[in-house]
């Protein structure tokens, strides 16, 4: 138990890789130790898109950026913030040795007939997608691998997978970036009491 709890301390977002590839049999192991999370009524709902040639991560990430570029030219930022922020995306998603980009599909969820529970069925298949992510995240750093979950494919869903020619169901989440670190990173949390509300009886 104990090392777990070091395991979950000492992970970090890391950012910076070498060229080194990461081999299948540990892709398998991340896929695999990631279908193990637990999900709402057993259903499962992620599906994972891996990539690792560099002409495709290239083509992601340039679709990607003309719509970040759009996004941040409508809200007026100036023509050098707007290719200092697109160069950075770009470079994190293309130069990263392996991408997994984690989806859901409601396809096996529930169904209802009202909105407010089709509503909290599909906030049940975000966060088992989500907790797939964690226990990706946890081994890559278990397996001496470096990762970082990108929130970017939230906003601009429909061309990741139109890129991709991803099934029309599935929805991206979140692109996790994943190689050898070639960076260390120090980082701290707030204290646990600021977080934290006690509920008692009085």
């Amino acid at each position: 138990m104990s090392d777990l709890i070091e395991l979950i301390r000492s992970r970090r977002s890391i950012r910076r890789y070498t060229d080194e590839s990461v081999p299948a049999e540990l892709v398998e192991r991340l896929l695999t130790a990631a279908t193990w999370a637990p999900s709402a009524h057993n259903r499962q709902p992620w599906r994972f898109a891996i990539l690792e040639d560099g002409a495709t991560k290239a083509r992601l990430a340039t679709a990607m950026g003309e719509r970040l570029r759009h996004d941040l030219a409508a809200d007026g930022l100036d023509s050098a913030a707007i290719e200092r922020d697109a160069g950075r995306a770009y470079a994190r998603i293309s130069g990263a040795p392996l991408l997994i980009l984690l989806c859901l599909t409601p396809a096996d969820m529930d169904d209802y007939p009202d909105a407010r529970r089709r509503g909290h069925e599909m906030t049940m298949a975000v966060q088992s997608a989500a907790m797939a992510g964690q226990n990706l995240l946890l081994a890559a750093h278990a397996l001496g691998l470096g990762a970082c979950w990108l929130c970017a494919p939230l906003f601009c869903p429909d061309v990741v997978v139109e890129t991709l020619a991803l099934p029309p169901d599935w929805q991206p989440q979140g692109l996790i970036t994943a190689g050898y670190p070639a960076e260390t990173k120090i980082k701290t949390r707030a204290p646990l009491g600021t977080r934290v509300w006690r509920v008692t009886s009085d």
